[in-house]
């Protein structure tokens, strides 16, 4: 059995080998899967995350023929305002405008976990309410400026500078990050059960 991260994500890499640390002998392999993340009419937040976390743990195992029995882990997180996804922004003009939204406001992050050997797939949902301070149009700009929020859904990182705009989390400070560490660890044990 091989366990497959399907994220170059560093920080997903990071919290995986967290997750797994009291398993004997956990190590994995990264393989990067490309799948499409377009939302689907009508979908839900909820849905379209999962969808994507299982998408891109099938899209992973697709790329794990070289590896013995593969069990692959997908992840896929969103930012969430009043029912708006906030994906990853399109250029500094949108990292600024979803930045202005999230200024004094509470939104939610969701991020979804999967993890499927080609029999069985496995997925947990994560919701985590994270509020913002105010932040001024110069706090934005000079954040903007960092090149941080560029590559991240919602235009923050919290583990990084971004971090510095969150008064206060309600859940799982691990998903903002990108992997929900106890769902993560619930869903190696149940997949080490199906070998």
């Amino acid at each position: 059995m091989t366990w497959v991260l399907a994220s170059t994500s560093p920080r997903r890499k990071e919290l995986l080998a967290q997750a797994g640390f009291s398993f004997a002998q956990f190590r994995f392999h990264v393989v990067a899967p490309d799948i499409d993340e377009t939302p689907k009419a009508n979908e839900l937040a909820q849905e379209y995350v999962c969808r994507l976390a299982i998408e891109k743990a099938q899209a992973g195992l697709a790329l794990s023929a070289q590896f013995d029995q593969p069990k692959v882990l997908g992840s896929d997180t969103i930012v969430v305002l009043n029912g708006v996804i906030l994906g990853k922004p399109v250029d500094v003009d949108d990292a600024k405008r979803m930045l202005a939204l999230l200024s004094s406001n509470t939104h939610e992050v969701m991020t979804a976990v999967a993890i499927t050997d080609g029999q069985h797939t496995v997925h947990r949902l994560c919701k985590t309410q994270v509020s913002f301070c105010q932040l001024s149009a110069a706090d934005i700009d000079a954040y903007v400026a960092t090149g941080e929020p560029m590559d991240k859904a919602g235009a923050y990182g919290i583990q990084a500078l971004g971090g510095c705009f969150v008064e206060s989390i309600t859940g799982s400070y691990s998903a903002v990050v990108g992997l929900p560490l106890v769902e993560t660890r619930e869903l190696l044990a149940c997949m080490m059960q199906q070998t």
